[in-house]
């Protein structure tokens, strides 16, 4: 299944503000700023970027449903496999 773009904008956004989130760790750690702090922020990134992940797979499983195969047409094992890749 291939993810229009399009639709992937939103998608596209967040993440790469999670990779803004995550440039801003690195310098955090690099300045020896305070653990909570950086945990903080860490977990905002690890947040933002599952949040993109449900996304994808929620925008993927839609168009298998309306692309007219319905659920016999999805690989129920493989969208598991990405909903558990995520957990």
């Amino acid at each position: 299944m291939e993810l229009d773009p399009t639709e992937m904008t939103s998608v596209i956004n967040r993440i790469k503000r999670a990779r803004g989130q995550l440039d801003g760790v690195l310098r955090m750690l690099e300045e020896g700023r305070e653990c909570e702090d950086v945990v903080t922020q860490l977990a905002a990134v690890s947040k933002a970027l599952d949040r993109a992940g449900f996304a994808i797979v929620a925008t993927g499983l839609q168009q298998c449903l309306t692309a007219g195969d319905g659920l016999e047409g999805m690989d129920v094992k493989k969208m598991e496999k990405l909903f558990l890749s995520l957990a």
